[in-house]
Order: C-alpha cells, then structure tokens, then sequence
C-alpha cells in the first residue's frame, strides 16, 4: 500500500509544482507571471499579479510538499484551497464534465487529496520519517475545510473593490513606505 500511496501523492504533487510554475514562470508550457495576472484580472480577481503569485506559489509548494510526503495535511489543504478557486471561479457554472469546462477534473482531486489527508502520505514520506505523520477523517476533513475556507476568503479579497488612493483607506501605504519600493 505504501508504494501505491507514494505514486499518487507524486502524481497529483509533481503536476501541482508543474502547474504553479506554469503561473510564475514561462515554463512546462506556461504563461508566466505577466500573462497569468492578465488572465486573473480578465475573470475579475484583482489585482491579477497579487492573485496569480498566490496561486502559482500555492500550487507549487503545495505540490511540492506532497510529492516529498511533507505537512501533508497542509499540503492537502493547499490543493483543496487552488482547486475550489478554480470550480468557484472558471469551472462550476460550466457543469460537471470537463469536455464542457466543467469541474469533473477538480473533483477528482479533491477526492485524491482528501483521501490522502484520511489514509496518509505512507511510510515513503518525510512526514512518517520525521514522526509527524497525521491522518485519519478528522484530519481530512479539516483539510477540506481549511482549504475550502482559504478559497472562500481569497474569492472575496479578490471581488473586493481595491483602494483608491488618497481616500484615507487602512489599506494605503504610507508615503515613507512608498519611497522605500
């Protein structure tokens, strides 16, 4: 069984590291930063640079964390978090069946992921090496919930309309700051 659950946890992360740095860099076949942030900003999550780093950076170490069997329980959550931004934000009005654009694909790894939260990364992991291995329902629901909750609050961030300079806004960077980027 440990071999069966060390190629799966390296499938889904491996293709997850790949997809991230499609994001952030011209890699694997990717757009890049620039252009995934114009693609962002067309579905209305702005600002697109800010959004397209913390998907790519959040696919990538996610991915990356799985693969070595790592935090599996974050890494998981991480997945959960990019894969429901995806059905909330491109896939799920679409349908379920991907021939459509729909979200059968993003299903099936959240399936995967939380299977891998309830059975956990196996023996070939850095998380049992290390003894900080966690699994079980409990453990697989949180990450579906964290995950979930994580895309929830960053779909709101980013249709939160941004803050217009000079109207005071908390969000402002002060004039000292400024001068230092």
């Amino acid at each position: 069984m440990s071999i069966g659950i060390a190629v799966l946890r390296a499938v889904i992360g491996l293709l997850f590291l790949g997809h991230g740095l499609q994001k952030l860099t011209e890699r694997f076949g990717g757009h890049g930063l620039e252009q995934t942030a114009a693609g962002f900003e067309s579905m209305g999550l702005r600002p697109g640079k800010r959004n397209a780093l913390a998907a790519g950076v959040s696919e990538a170490a996610g991915g990356a964390l799985l693969t070595a069997g790592l935090a599996t329980p974050l890494a998981t959550s991480v997945i959960t978090g990019t894969m429901g931004s995806a059905v909330y934000h491109v896939h799920g009005p679409k349908g379920p069946w991907a021939t459509q654009g729909g979200w059968e694909y993003n299903a099936v790894v959240l399936a995967a992921v939380f299977g891998l939260a309830a059975t956990g990364p196996g023996a070939l992991s850095l998380d049992h090496l290390l003894g900080i291995e966690r699994k079980g329902a409990g453990v697989a629901a949180a990450q579906l919930a964290a995950g979930l909750l994580g895309s929830a609050v960053v779909a709101a961030l980013a249709k939160a309309p941004a803050a217009q300079p000079g109207n005071g806004s908390a969000t402002e960077m002060p004039a000292a700051e400024r001068a230092d980027t």
